[in-house]
């Protein structure tokens, strides 16, 4: 085996073998689980320490604050309805743990449920937020609102945009707590917490918000590319902490579980992130305080916290602080608008990944392009088109190159016959022929090169961000973010019988549509070019585009869509660069010799 055959079969195993890493630690993702099965049972009851808030810390910082307990008897609630949300608001402890997302289903189907965000503790999978007051100085817990205090309702029947509810309970000290909550048009609820003293000595006492999870989601995909658990602001450092890294947090005395603390000074938020759905807790802009990630392992929840620093309230004197809650989808047009409004970097909170200096700005025009065109598949396509005539000077360079390098075939194969094994002499005369001629032959490498990053940023817009979910092409290309629905199992919904399930080895075996087209224009593209001479070559070359058929076929749709558009560019680019050259790409008749060069070595 010559130098050339090396050089072929090595590049080949080295580019099977990325795609083939790529698949194991990407893989398409499971199937939704069904909600009705393999649920964990629910808890009815909690050790009293769980429901408990300890005492203020000795030297006067904010204090800790404890998980909440499941709810024993059904609250009052008041109802929560906005264009976007709809839900209600317990008054058992003023919980918000009833949210719906009106503009969301759990799948295509028109008669699916709607996404259920917050969920109360009588529920399947509790979900949550808190507000109140730790108490400190001296104060006991009968001395401020507990995580199962009852409010009553002072202000407001129906919280929405327009009309704000406010909570009041009243101490046995006399001293009074009012809890006023509002909401905008899309995700933000405002809480504004307020204790007046009416008693004849101060109050020291500390707010604090706090979401609490019980269990891991149940349909937490585990998935490498995508960050799913607590997410945080810091100061300008953004904090990503995955669930299973928080089960094996340090344990602290002070949390009485285990946790990790975390001082912001000035500017911050903490949460949880789900793929699509995120809670968050943002104190006032300009005010430290402290951020905790928690988990109990005696009530199996994990908490996130924002404590504000302790304040004392004279006689007579009122205090109020105010905390936003960002309870919703990941829009990204939202959540940018709420950054400009306040919220430091709160963009960040979408999982851009590593290559962020690409994804976002890949998202950023796809965006655009899918506003204007009112298609995201076809905003995929013309997010090709743009991305090739950026890169089309280099293309052009390099098919020009190539296009050279065939015309110099038989002066190499004189060069070789002349060197014969004397490699020195066969490398520097290739190299003058190279100079000579100015030819580069690394020069084709480079295009390449350069979609790889390009390939996995679009990868990861299409799975993690929300405006890809079920954003529909044409067809029964209903969902972007999802593999291929149809399938040569049943020929594509002709034969009577259902394709196999997503995920499944069938299901990467029988391949549909968009595969299929992939493998097509991958061969297509080939065909520009005569088949190697080299038998073991022309071998490699024809099963490549067939084995990245079934390699790429269970990815998102959307991401398949780019990769048949770029080759389709790609061809169409290339032989009319080649016919500028002179040179004359006969693809029909690449593919009758490749055909019966293949018989023949059959018949031997």
């Amino acid at each position: 085996m010559d130098d050339q055959n090396k050089n072929l079969l090595i590049a080949s195993a080295l580019s099977f073998a990325i795609i083939l890493v790529w698949f194991v630690l990407f893989p398409p993702p499971d199937s939704a689980v069904d909600p009705e099965t393999d649920l964990p049972p629910v808890s009815e009851s909690v050790s009293p320490d769980v429901a408990s808030l300890p005492e203020a810390a000795p030297d006067g910082d904010a204090p800790a604050t404890g998980a909440a307990p499941p709810e024993v008897v059904e609250a009052p609630r008041v109802p929560i309805m906005t264009g976007k949300l709809e839900g209600s608001i317990s008054l058992a402890g003023g919980r918000i743990d009833d949210l719906k997302l009106k503009e969301y289903r759990v799948s295509t189907d028109e008669d699916s449920d709607i996404v259920h965000l917050l969920n109360p503790v009588s529920s399947d999978e509790p979900y949550y937020a808190l507000f109140g007051w730790a108490p400190g100085g001296g104060l006991g817990l009968d001395d401020v609102p507990s995580v199962t205090t009852p409010w009553t309702l002072e202000a407001g029947e129906t919280l929405t945009p327009e009309t704000p509810i406010t909570l009041r309970w009243e101490s046995p000290t006399g001293a009074v707590f009012r809890r006023q909550i509002e909401v905008d048009d899309d995700y933000m609820f405002r809480v504004t917490q307020s204790v007046e003293n009416a008693g004849s000595e101060p109050l020291t006492v500390a707010p604090y918000g706090l979401i609490a999870r019980h269990g891991e989601p149940q349909d937490l995909k585990n998935f490498f590319i995508l960050h799913e658990g607590v997410v945080a602001m810091t100061d300008g450092t953004l904090s990503e902490i995955d669930y299973d890294e928080i089960t094996e947090f340090p344990v602290l005395a002070a949390q009485a579980a285990r946790a990790e603390v975390m001082q912001v000074n000035e500017n911050g938020w903490i949460g949880f992130t789900d793929h699509y759905w995120m809670t968050t807790l943002i104190p006032g802009s300009d005010a430290p305080f402290r951020q905790v990630a928690k988990f109990n392992e005696a009530s199996n929840i994990f908490q996130t916290e924002a404590v504000q620093p302790t304040v004392t309230v004279a006689p007579g004197e009122t205090q109020e602080v105010t905390t936003q809650l960002f309870a919703g989808a990941k829009e990204w047009e939202t959540i940018r608008d709420y950054q400009r409004a306040g919220v430091d970097r709160f963009i960040d909170s979408i999982d851009w990944g590593w290559f962020f200096f690409l994804t976002k700005p890949i998202f950023w025009l796809l965006h655009h392009l899918n506003l204007l065109i009112g298609n995201m598949g076809w905003a995929i396509i013309s997010l090709t088109l743009i991305i090739k005539a950026l890169l089309f000077p280099l293309a052009y360079k390099s098919y020009v190159s190539m296009a050279k390098m065939k015309e110099l075939q038989p002066e190499m194969e004189k060069i070789k016959e002349r060197a014969g094994d004397d490699r020195q002499k066969l490398q520097q005369e290739m190299m003058g022929l190279y100079k000579k001629e100015k030819v580069n032959p690394a020069s084709g490498c480079l295009p390449i090169l350069l979609q790889i990053p390009i390939f996995f940023s679009l990868y990861k817009v299409i799975f993690v961000t929300l405006e890809l979910r079920h954003a529909p092409w044409l067809g029964p290309f209903q969902d972007l973010s999802a593999p291929d629905p149809t399938s040569i199992f049943n020929f594509f919904g002709l034969l009577p019988w259902a394709a196999p399930e997503a995920g499944s080895i069938l299901a990467l075996i029988f391949v549909g549509i968009l595969p299929l087209l992939l493998g097509v224009s991958m061969f297509l593209q080939q065909k520009l070019n005569p088949a190697p001479t080299d038998p073991t070559q022309a071998m490699i070359f024809a099963w490549m585009p067939w084995v990245f058929m079934f390699m790429l076929g269970g990815f998102a749709s959307g991401l398949v869509i780019y990769w048949i558009a770029n080759n389709t560019i790609t061809f169409t680019q290339q032989y009319l660069i080649m016919r500028s050259q002179g040179y004359k790409p006969d693809v029909f008749g690449n593919i009758k010799s490749g055909v019966k060069r293949r018989t023949k070595t059959g018949e031997k």
